[in-house]
């Protein structure tokens, strides 16, 4: 049997009201197309896996809860397809619009559907998507329309790359779109106005607990993937205060106090953590890169040479 090209993976819980509508609407659209559509049931204690194989999915059961970067995890390491889509069951993505974000993926490595003003989303979710973003385009320096959307296209090689970073829980959007971007692949965004509020069934995300949870997530990606990014700054601040304070003191009082020698000492030191944490950082990265070309057979893309494009192109802007 030819493995498909295209395979959808949606991770679900306690979806069943909006399970079958959605799988119904996945098939109309791709037609004669033949895409692997597959539902991970995160520990449902409904009829999720049972509507979803009844609509023709191959379900992929966990006994638990295990939560939603791990179902995604599990569900896209499973999948046989070249270009991995996913979107959330509880109908927010138009299954309509998954052809928009395939046509771009080929140049593009992943291709994100982004909420626009028109989408239907709450207000407070709203500001803190915001918030999210600017955050993430000042850590990354790139322009990230949406950190946040589950509702994505991806090439299968990619996301493999960086499966094992995932977090159990939330957010993996927030990983892996970090990611890929500071190392330097090519991510889109395609507008989707006609992202909503979900169908059924209430969210489990709470603004507070999980919006420090995705800060979390951003310091650490930003550490692991550019150290000097944020040892660097910091560096530059301790220093920067020691040396002008330092300065001051000796040629305006002929002495120089410990404050100033004390902040110029740590900014040595912090900046030698930084360039210590960035070998590390890229160790890492090469030691897993070269366990991934002996379980691919192949060089993985990052080990490939890359030419980054201007951000207004990379973003689609």
């Amino acid at each position: 049997m030819e493995r498909p090209q295209v395979s959808v993976v949606i991770p679900a819980r306690n979806e069943e009201e909006a399970i079958g509508p959605l799988l119904d609407s996945i098939r109309a659209v791709a037609g004669a197309g033949a895409w692997e559509i597959i539902v991970v049931d995160d520990g449902s204690t409904d009829r999720t896996a049972a509507i979803a194989e009844r609509h023709g999915a191959r379900v992929i059961r966990h006994p638990e809860n295990q939560g939603n970067g791990a179902s995604v995890r599990r569900g896209g390491c499973a999948a046989g397809g070249d270009v991995l889509v996913f979107l959330d069951a509880d109908g927010q993505h138009p299954p309509e619009a998954i052809p928009r974000l395939l046509a771009h993926v080929g140049p593009y490595d992943m291709v994100v559907g982004a909420r626009t003003a028109e989408s239907d989303v709450s207000l407070v979710r709203t500001m803190g998507n915001c918030a999210m973003n600017r955050l993430a385009r000042f850590l990354c320096q790139y322009p990230i329309v949406d950190l946040t959307s589950g509702f994505r296209a991806i090439k299968r090689d990619c996301f493999l790359e960086f499966a094992h970073l995932f977090p159990q829980r939330y957010s993996y959007p927030t990983t892996i779109t970090m990611a890929m971007i500071l190392e330097g692949y090519f991510v889109k965004y395609e507008p989707v106005p006609e992202i909503g509020r979900r169908t059924s069934g209430r969210s489990c995300i709470s603004p507070l607990r999980d919006g420090m949870r995705f800060i979390e997530i951003m310091l650490r990606m930003i550490t692991l993937f550019n150290p000097m990014r944020v040892f660097g700054r910091m560096a530059a601040v301790l220093l920067a205060y020691g040396l002008s304070a330092g300065s001051y003191e000796v040629i305006a009082l002929n002495r120089l106090d410990k404050s100033s020698l004390m902040c110029i000492i740590l900014g040595v030191v912090t900046f030698s953590h930084g360039l210590l944490a960035d070998q590390i950082s890229r160790t890492r990265r090469e030691i897993h890169a070269l366990r991934g070309m002996r379980a691919w057979g192949r060089a993985p893309e990052s080990l490939r040479p890359r030419q980054r494009t201007e951000p207004g192109e990379a973003a689609g802007e």
